[in-house]
């Protein structure tokens, strides 16, 4: 027998639930999130901006929400949407890698890497009026001494950078 789940707190863009014993936090209305991948010319695309649950900038992949204005908005749509309003770049493909979760002891929300590819820039990117991003187009083998950089300036990293430190990583344990 399945607990029932009671919504304890529900905002505009997140919802507290409990089932049983369990508590975690989930995206209102079934929105879904993309992050993408933009890897081109051996750079990476990455953003910085200050996240208030953190009371930092954190230093992340471009990502962002799927259907919080349009219900049934492909990944695809949204992705791209979110790369050149963050980033100022448009890709000229899309591909999604799969559905991840981040953090699945405490919250419910997914999210679906895509790689972008063909990338043009169009615009300085920045996101919009709400938002202000810096945006970082890096070589991929001075991501890890970015990201040092950063920490050392009191960033806080997003665990999908661990995708592009994940060799670096793996060959310091051996």
């Amino acid at each position: 027998m399945t607990d029932a789940i009671e919504t304890v707190w529900q905002g505009r863009f997140i919802t507290v639930r409990r089932e049983g014993r369990w508590e975690y936090v989930g995206r209102a209305r079934n929105i879904q999130a993309a992050v993408i991948l933009a890897i081109e010319d051996g750079h990476v695309l990455l953003v910085e901006q200050y996240r208030v649950p953190l009371k930092a900038n954190c230093v992340e992949l471009p990502a962002g929400l799927i259907g919080d204005d349009t219900a049934g908005e492909a990944v695809e749509i949204a992705a791209a949407r979110e790369l050149e309003e963050e980033t100022g770049y448009r890709a000229g493909h899309i591909q999604p890698l799969g559905r991840f979760a981040s953090s699945p002891g405490m919250v419910s929300e997914t999210f679906t890497l895509v790689r972008a590819t063909d990338l043009v820039k169009v615009g300085e990117g920045g996101g919009d009026d709400h938002e202000n991003i810096t945006v970082h187009r890096i070589a991929l083998d001075a991501v890890g001494a970015f990201i040092e950089e950063k920490r050392g300036k009191g960033a806080i990293i997003d665990v999908k950078i661990l995708l592009l430190l994940a060799a670096g990583i793996l060959a310091k344990s051996q």
